[in-house]
């Protein structure tokens, strides 16, 4: 088991997909329930999905799916992703190494991926300074592990922006793990047919 813990953003409003894309299904289950099982396969047991709109939804596919997480409520899901962080940042605990940040809207995301990530994590030492991302479409992104000294930073994020900030100002401590596929995202119905 890893010392990490896992934050799923699952709290947006989907107005371009005009349906939830949480709870859009890819191979009978929900894309929500997907990064969770992707994660828990990692043998990553402290998973939080962050919910927002739809949270009644999102909250009941999770249960529904038998889903052992800790849901964390962001009423102020409007601003943006950095809210998001910000909501799942909080309810992780200090003793935790690292923070794994994850979206739902990814298809492709998977247990292999987690896997390689943390496999960059371990060969880091786990260090408190040292960020792993995805890089995809030629540049670095979500997902994300972020060590420890940067709880506090995710913490106090705020915007729509997320924590792009963040990896690009230390760029000395980040390690890139290459995820092609992990370049499709969902946003809109034609994302959607590409990615199903």
């Amino acid at each position: 088991m890893h010392d990490i813990a896992a934050i799923i953003l699952a709290a947006g409003a989907s107005t371009r997909m005009g349906s939830p894309k949480q709870l859009l299904e890819l191979q009978g289950k929900p894309l929500v329930v997907r990064a969770c099982e992707a994660i828990s396969g990692a043998e990553i047991k402290d998973i939080i999905v962050v919910v927002g709109a739809n949270a009644a939804q999102v909250s009941a596919a999770l249960a529904l799916a038998k889903q052992p997480v800790r849901i964390v409520e962001n009423p102020a899901w409007p601003e943006g992703m950095g809210a998001s962080i910000r909501a799942g940042a909080a309810a992780i605990a200090n003793d935790h190494n690292g923070a794994l940040i994850a979206l739902c809207d990814q298809p492709r995301f998977s247990t292999e991926a987690v896997k390689k990530m943390l496999a960059a994590w371990n060969a880091a030492g786990g260090a408190p300074d040292v960020i792993v991302a995805a890089r995809y479409a030629g540049r670095a992104g979500a997902p994300a592990i972020f060590g420890r000294n940067y709880f506090a930073r995710l913490r106090a994020l705020a915007g729509a922006e997320g924590a792009k900030h963040i990896l690009s100002g230390n760029a000395q401590n980040l390690r890139l793990v290459d995820l092609p596929e992990l370049s499709l995202d969902v946003d809109t119905p034609e994302d959607w047919a590409r990615a199903s």
